[in-house]
């Protein structure tokens, strides 16, 4: 099953300008990376509604941007299962969105944090507060409901993001680098959590890592990005052995793992 299907979405910021026409498989771990500045964070603010695909294609077709068949007529489409998502709201979309630097609120316990994905208004009932605490136990933070993120340490506060994702439950999870900050001893446990987390909701999850030991570690599929657009899209082991671009054998090394 096809879980996204991105068609013909094209999207310029400033100079850059990203175009993706992929499928990305229902129920999977599917590792994106590519160079910094390639089009990773793009890719996923496009699926989560951060970014809006352009209306129209931008430039002079036949220009080396790979639009392969599009028009200059055509619009991108997102589809989730088949529904266009391309024009919802972010908080209308099924997905939830774990950011490298936690995105918590200093200021606010932990569980107002969580709550806030649950409710934006913080209208909580018990059985909502129960399901925060019930998170957090999951993610090894029990009783910490009134724990603000300032003392808490790098592991704890993105466990703590972990739990907001799931009280969402979303079948969408999406991962901007999250182990990134961490340091080795923590990544592993944090890769461990998302792999339990993964087998026990059956999810679709798409992670981005500059690193081709978490790809090998994590994930069903992987995609590499290049100036802007999708270069290989293939399952994990087929993943690995490929060298398509100078910029995708320093990724995985100079020889096949």
């Amino acid at each position: 099953m096809t879980a996204i299907r991105l068609e013909n979405v094209a999207l310029t910021l400033g100079d850059k300008h990203f175009f993706f026409d992929t499928e990305i498989a229902s129920g999977a771990i599917t590792a994106v990376t590519g160079a910094s500045g390639s089009g990773k964070s793009t890719l996923l603010n496009l699926i989560a509604g951060f970014e809006t695909p352009d209306k129209a294609f931008p430039g002079k077709m036949g220009t080396g941007f790979p639009f392969g068949n599009a028009t200059k007529s055509s619009m991108g489409r997102i589809l989730v299962d088949g529904k266009d998502i391309s024009r919802l709201h972010p908080a209308e979309r099924p997905v939830s969105l774990v950011f490298q630097d936690n995105n918590l609120f200093g200021h606010l316990d932990l569980l107002t944090n969580i709550g806030l994905g649950i409710s934006p208004s913080l209208k909580l009932s018990a059985a909502d507060r129960d399901r925060i605490s019930a998170a957090l136990t999951r993610v090894g933070l029990g009783g910490f409901e009134k724990r603000l993120p300032p003392t808490l340490s790098g592991g704890e506060r993105q466990r703590a993001a972990f739990a907001r994702a799931l009280v969402r439950n979303r079948p969408l999870l999406l991962l901007d680098e999250p182990f990134a900050a961490l340091d080795p001893g923590l990544r592993g446990a944090m890769a461990a959590l998302l792999c339990d987390l993964h087998r026990e909701s059956g999810n679709t999850v798409l992670i981005v890592t500059h690193d081709p030991d978490e790809v090998a570690r994590l994930a069903d599929h992987a995609l590499f990005i290049e100036d802007g657009r999708i270069l290989v899209a293939a399952p994990v082991a087929e993943f690995l052995q490929r060298r398509d671009s100078p910029g995708l054998a320093a990724f995985l090394g100079a020889n096949p793992a």
